[in-house]
């Protein structure tokens, strides 16, 4: 776990443009099986996560067509919410930060850190994009 004052700004790039935070299993769980199409982003503190996953969700969240929803849950810190979220993901491995696009409860796209690592920012959000335009 991290202390909370060192996550808050890397919250806040993601809930200060619509993402919303999901702290336990039943907030993961009503999400993701709700109808309709559900962008799940795992935060983490790492440097990839700053220069390339974060500042791609955004991007690709302000595309015209995006998912019904915008949700985010944080490696190291709210286990059980992470946890949740990487079981509907399977069958692949845990991997922070990772991005995952549901539809109607069902894992349709999924990007996961070694899609991230060493790509540009604009790369990965091309790839969101595409897939919100296939599936939203």
């Amino acid at each position: 776990m991290y202390p909370e004052y060192l996550v808050a700004p890397m919250r806040a790039e993601l809930t200060n443009v619509g993402f919303e935070e999901l702290k336990d299993a039943e907030a993961v769980k009503n999400a993701i099986e709700s109808e309709g199409t559900v962008f799940v982003m795992v935060n983490s503190v790492c440097g990839c996560a700053a220069a390339n996953a974060r500042p791609a969700a955004r991007m690709a969240s302000a595309n015209e067509k995006h998912p019904d929803k915008l949700v985010t849950v944080f490696a190291g810190m709210e286990k059980e919410a992470v946890d949740t979220a990487r079981a509907y993901m399977l069958p692949y491995p845990p991997s922070s930060p990772s991005m995952a696009l549901f539809k109607d409860g069902k894992l349709v796209h999924i990007i996961e850190r070694h899609q991230i690592e060493g790509r540009p920012a604009q790369m990965i959000a091309d790839n969101l994009i595409g897939a919100f335009e296939q599936y939203c």
